[in-house]
């Protein structure tokens, strides 16, 4: 019996909007539970009992857990096969990880909703000091990948970075980081927006 996989979601969370990707180019049915963050849902006492650490997503198995959207894309690469998001190399498949925990590692950590938050409400600055940081650390993880992906050859099939790197896109976008430097970047990024696995998993969709 196949077991029911459930997705705790919101739109505009990037680590959300990477696992939505990833299932969606494994073909893989599940379900959405929305977790409204800016009416701290993640912070009720269900959702806590879900994941302790309050933070999405979340993905259940039947009566497993997984938190963390790089287990999970991990998990997925893994348990289905099809549509890998990693080569069988293991140089390359060490070379694409980097490329994309340089997103999941060191930039996301530091510009996701409740860092931008703590900046504003308990550090006191203002929403211009606020971007300046948010553009900082973008520009330097867009720096390195922009680098990697202009000695690469692109295939037309998606992996693990194009999965976290089109969500970062989008957010670097919704807070008007001047895109121009990146041309190698914007390019991939415009070529998985115009598969379905990337549209239906784009945050305007909503909940499917």
């Amino acid at each position: 019996m196949t077991k029911e996989i459930i997705l705790y979601d919101y739109p505009r969370s990037s680590a959300a909007y990477r696992v939505r990707i990833a299932l969606n180019l494994k073909g893989i049915h599940y379900q959405q539970v929305h977790v409204d963050l800016i009416n701290k849902d993640h912070n009720s006492d269900f959702y806590l009992a879900t994941n302790p650490q309050g933070l999405v997503p979340s993905l259940t198995i039947g009566d497993q857990i997984i938190t963390q959207s790089m287990a999970i894309i991990e998990w997925l690469d893994e348990t289905y096969p099809l549509q890998p998001l990693l080569p069988c190399d293991p140089m390359e498949k060490a070379q694409l990880r980097a490329q994309a925990y340089t997103i999941a590692c060191d930039t996301h950590p530091l510009n996701n909703l409740r860092v931008l938050n703590y900046l504003i409400n308990d550090m006191g600055h203002d929403e211009d000091e606020k971007m300046v940081w948010y553009h900082h650390w973008i520009k330097l993880a867009f720096a390195a990948i922009e680098t990697y992906l202009c000695a690469t050859v692109q295939i037309n099939q998606a992996n693990v970075l194009d999965v976290l790197l089109v969500p970062q896109a989008f957010n670097a976008n919704r807070f008007n980081l001047d895109m121009t430097p990146y041309p190698n970047i914007n390019q991939r990024v415009d070529w998985c927006n115009q598969q379905a696995a990337f549209k239906q998993a784009h945050p305007d969709k909503g909940l499917t």
